[in-house]
């Protein structure tokens, strides 16, 4: 696996003074970057004042981070792991807020070799923390079935059973273990629209999700960060797609999610809400959508930690999609 490009990269963190806005007051704040990627929004929190712990998984951060921390050697730390645990990650003294930006990176899809991409040519990999199971283990061991049911769910994809048998068929001779070959057979089945998104953007979206497990780090960092944050401390979101958001918002939003109980047990009193939604959602406006496209997709969420008691993690209640490997 290939590093990535380094310090120098053209990246742009989406939102970037939204997101400082609603993590605001800075000066003096200690702040989690939980997905720290190039640096980003680390590197624009430190220069607002803050003090900053990034975490990141994947191994080929790691030129960003030793940047970052040549540039601020006394408030920049950087931990090596899953945002889903940044609450055992962190020690020390208290967290002020936390940051989390959902997602494959610009950095990521522009490497042909990490194999995110639909556009270039690459083995069929999306592992984010470059261990584990593979897209390509995917593509080629799960059955027909179990296929669509991934497709469908976490892709959101309409053709999903067709895209699913076509893929059965196609590894019938040859494994599939290229981001071309994939893409043609899809664009094969199911056609290209002029003007219309590459007909493999879901399939590929659905793979990324199941491989680096996207739902359950999400859902895990969401909790992970109420338990971290005390009263006052602020959450903000970066999520680029509707199911993402879906998660989040139910997350934030204490008439949907008190208690988290199950419909089947009996009603109880409703908890104090953990959270007091800061604004509205956010999402780029005309200039940032011309210096950078990436960001018409992005809704920020952002709240406030309340005093109720942390929550236990759990998914009910938030949306999250069902997709289990090997289920009926």
């Amino acid at each position: 696996m290939g590093e990535l490009s380094g310090p120098e990269s053209s990246h742009e963190s989406v939102l970037l003074t939204e997101v400082l806005e609603a993590l605001g007051p800075l000066d003096g704040a200690r702040v989690v970057d939980g997905t720290f990627g190039a640096g980003g929004y680390s590197r624009a929190l430190l220069k607002a004042g803050a003090s900053v712990v990034g975490i990141d998984r994947d191994p080929g951060v790691k030129a960003f981070a030793d940047a970052v921390s040549a540039e601020f050697p006394d408030r920049f730390t950087f931990v090596a792991g899953r945002f889903a645990e940044l609450d055992t990650l962190v020690s020390g003294a208290p967290v002020d807020a936390v940051v989390l930006d959902i997602g494959v990176s610009s950095m990521q899809l522009d490497q042909a070799g990490r194999g995110f991409s639909f556009q270039k040519a690459g083995p069929l990999d999306m592992r984010m923390s470059q261990d584990g199971t593979s897209a390509a283990d995917l593509i080629n061991d799960l059955d027909e079935k179990a296929l669509a049911n991934l497709i469908f769910a976490y892709g959101e994809e309409r053709a999903s059973r067709r895209i699913a048998k076509a893929i059965v068929e196609a590894r019938t001779g040859e494994k599939i273990e290229d981001t071309l070959r994939l893409a043609q057979v899809i664009e094969k089945t199911i056609g290209r629209k002029p003007g219309a998104q590459h007909p493999a953007t879901r399939t590929f979206q659905a793979l990324r999700i199941a491989v680096n497990r996207e739902f359950d780090e999400l859902v895990g960092g969401l909790f992970a960060a109420e338990r971290t944050l005390s009263e006052g401390g602020r959450l903000a979101v970066v999520t680029f797609h509707s199911l993402e958001d879906r998660i989040v918002k139910r997350f934030f939003d204490a008439q949907k999610t008190a208690g988290l109980q199950s419909r089947h047990m009996p009603a109880t009193s409703q908890a104090e809400p953990s959270w007091r939604p800061i604004r509205k959602p956010v999402k780029a406006g005309t200039v940032e959508l011309e210096r950078n496209p990436r960001a018409r997709s992005a809704t920020l969420r952002s709240a406030v930690r309340t005093g109720a008691p942390a929550r236990p993690r759990s998914p009910e209640g938030l949306g999250v999609p069902g997709f289990v490997r090997g289920a009926a």
